[in-house]
């Protein structure tokens, strides 16, 4: 039984604790949160921090499997160009991913990482996360935009499941993205994906999408044609909100990841979609685009906001304390306890996982982490600003 105090504790259960205490049983399960008012006595027994508590973070979208790939795609060129150099440079250094991968796993472990919607290719990180510290939930990525190929791309995605489900790792099927799957790819894994608890899809995260998929032409076609990807004829969805609303399954929650260049009536559109989360990786977006997300309009829109980290491909690190540390640079209204809600509880909520994870609440094993060298007077991060793992 161990005792914790600090500052202020954010619970994601009410207003913030000043002075709070949080008891943990040895196993990680709170017991309990005790509201002192301010006014904690001194308990030789109470751990107390100069910081602020809250609970383990939520990654609502990684791609473990490409850590090997750090500092090998120049920034800001675009997603475009980000998606050539991908292409052509993926398979270097393919000896090094086991490393690559387990470094990344440890380092996302330290930096408070609870549980994690990773993005899967191949089964190159199944053995890394059947011993992992970190609770993962494999997102298994199908795409192919040529229709005569989608019958074989979906059976190579399910024996990629049940290898993923021998693992006992939660697997679902999802689409990349609204460009990049045939008519026909998007039906058939509507069909196979009709009881997913969990779907995720890149989304607007260039500007070039919408023409694209208006129009068929554009840097998107010129990146396919480079990487050998040309069809002779195209059938993609008539825009995002078609995909999301016709395409998609209804079934369980949708993440949509990126979001740099959504706009209003695309938003008001697929928020017809129940049970929508909204995820945030800005660190990439500024990576590839040069661009941070809408969080002022998502805000405006009342969409539910969590966060990801995206890959090493596209980030220098796969830390959720510097992606929050991004969005308030750039938007520096938005309070430190909203901040905090979406990369713990929402991300929870959108994962499923909010019975475990994302609040400070008895009953639960969410992991605490110490948020320090914060601006405690006006509660807002810094760029100093780190965490380090209680539980």
């Amino acid at each position: 039984m161990k005792h914790f105090s600090a500052q202020y504790i954010l619970t994601n259960e009410g207003p913030p604790l000043k002075r709070g205490i949080v008891t943990v049983e040895n196993d990680g399960t709170i017991t309990g949160v005790e509201d002192s008012g301010g006014n904690i006595s001194e308990k030789e027994s109470v751990e107390f921090h100069n910081g602020i508590i809250i609970p383990g973070f939520v990654n609502c979208h990684c791609h473990l499997e490409l850590s090997h790939m750090k500092d090998l795609i120049p920034p800001k060129k675009g997603l475009a160009e980000f998606l050539k150099n991908f292409s052509k440079r993926r398979e270097e250094g393919n000896e090094n991913i086991p490393v690559s991968v387990s470094k990344a796993d440890n380092e996302m472990y330290r930096d408070g990482v609870v549980v994690c919607a990773d993005i899967c290719n191949t089964r190159i990180t199944f053995d890394i996360k059947k011993k992992s510290r970190i609770k993962y939930i494999n997102l298994l990525e199908v795409f192919g935009i040529d229709p005569e190929k989608a019958g074989r791309r979906m059976d190579e995605i399910k024996q990629l499941t049940n290898l993923s489900r021998d693992y006992r790792i939660p697997s679902w099927i999802v689409p990349h993205t609204a460009y990049s799957l045939s008519l026909t790819l998007f039906r058939l894994l509507k069909a196979e994906t009709e009881t997913n608890k969990i779907t995720s899809v890149h989304f607007m995260e260039t500007d070039s999408e919408k023409s694209f998929l208006k129009y068929n032409d554009g840097p998107i076609l010129d990146s396919f044609t480079e990487s050998g990807l040309e069809v002779e004829v195209l059938e993609t969805v008539e825009d995002h909100e078609t995909a999301i609303l016709d395409e998609i399954t209804p079934s369980g929650n949708l993440i949509l990841v990126h979001n740099t260049f959504a706009d209003r009536t695309t938003i008001k559109k697929v928020k017809k979609r129940e049970n929508l989360f909204w995820c945030l990786c800005p660190n990439a977006n500024l990576y590839i685009e040069d661009q941070v997300p809408p969080v002022d309009l998502l805000i405006e829109e009342n969409c539910r906001i969590v966060t990801g980290t995206d890959s090493l491909a596209s980030n220098s690190r796969l830390s959720i304390l510097e992606e929050l540390k991004t969005l308030h640079k750039y938007y520096p209204w938005v309070p430190l306890q909203e901040l905090i809600s979406w990369a713990t509880i929402n991300g929870a909520m959108a994962l499923g996982e909010e019975a475990e994870y994302g609040s400070i609440k008895p009953g639960k094993k969410p992991g605490l982490l110490l948020l320090q060298d914060i601006d405690l007077h006006k509660m807002q991060l810094l760029p100093e600003s780190n965490v380090v793992r209680l539980i």
